[in-house]
């Protein structure tokens, strides 16, 4: 297999609605003890807590001169204004955030943003010297359908447009096919493979190879300790979006240290 390039992977733990602020500290603190140098030099390691928590996150992590990174897990396509309950990028960008997630298919789904709003977000993000994660994936009647490539990059060019090459190399691509969010389904590391390169011929063949062959480009979807390594193994995955795995610090750290764990030769 030829030798990944040489992008500083990233693993970034979604905690969704879950961990009040005092959890978060908690858990932001058991990270803390666990992970040593080695981890972060190996990868970025990026906490994105609820927005009530990310105050006593950035207090913590700066507090203590801690490695860890945080962000955010949405923003408000409007700067400020009368929007009632919305948070916007500049009162992330205050909070210290290093990455923003944008077009999660939680979002996409239960609160119907499309392409067009997902950009404008991204937009919004980069505004802010912040790194958008944006995110794509197809839910499982589309991947049954045998339509997924064709949906995932609809949905790359939507949230890239009018991005300059520049603004693209910076960023983050996160795929996470809907059918296994949660569900304990995972796509097969050779399935993953394929929508990821997929994506960074579209932004080479877009913005050149060059900025194809910088901007990283994640797995979400049901990853773990065991199935990180595989997955990692693959020439164009960069990293992980983690979502329930991350609450546990244990699995978390062990998805972390993807490198220390052997692949088994029938997932390679």
């Amino acid at each position: 297999m030829t030798p990944k390039p040489a992008r500083k992977p990233l693993v970034a733990g979604n905690w969704k609605m879950h961990n009040n602020h005092f959890e978060a500290i908690a858990l932001t603190q058991k990270l803390a003890f666990t992970l040593v140098d080695k981890d972060f030099s190996a990868a970025d390691i990026a906490v994105l807590p609820p927005f009530t928590d990310l105050r006593s996150v950035q207090t913590l992590i700066e507090g203590d001169r801690l490695q860890l990174l945080w962000g955010a897990q949405d923003v408000s396509a409007h700067e400020d204004g009368a929007y009632t309950g919305e948070v916007s990028a500049r009162m992330l960008a205050k909070l210290g955030c290093r990455f923003v997630l944008a077009g999660h298919s939680e979002r996409r789904q239960y609160h119907h943003e499309d392409d067009a709003l997902i950009n404008t977000k991204v937009k919004r993000i980069l505004e802010r010297a912040m790194t958008p994660v944006l995110c794509v994936g197809e839910p499982l009647e589309v991947r049954q359908a045998g339509g997924y490539l064709e949906l995932v990059l609809e949905q790359l060019d939507g949230g890239l447009d009018g991005l300059n090459a520049a603004q693209v190399a910076g960023l983050v691509v996160a795929y996470e096919p809907v059918w296994a969010i949660g569900t304990g389904e995972v796509a097969t590391p050779q399935d993953a493979q394929e929508v990821c390169h997929a994506v960074r011929r579209r932004i080479s063949a877009v913005h050149g190879d060059a900025t194809a062959a910088t901007a990283r480009i994640l797995y979400g979807g049901s990853v773990k300790a065991d199935n990180m390594p595989a997955i990692m193994a693959e020439p164009d995955i960069d990293g992980a979006l983690v979502g329930g795995a991350s609450l546990d610090p244990g699995e978390f750290v062990g998805i972390c240290r993807y490198r220390d764990q052997s692949t088994p030769a029938n997932q390679r």
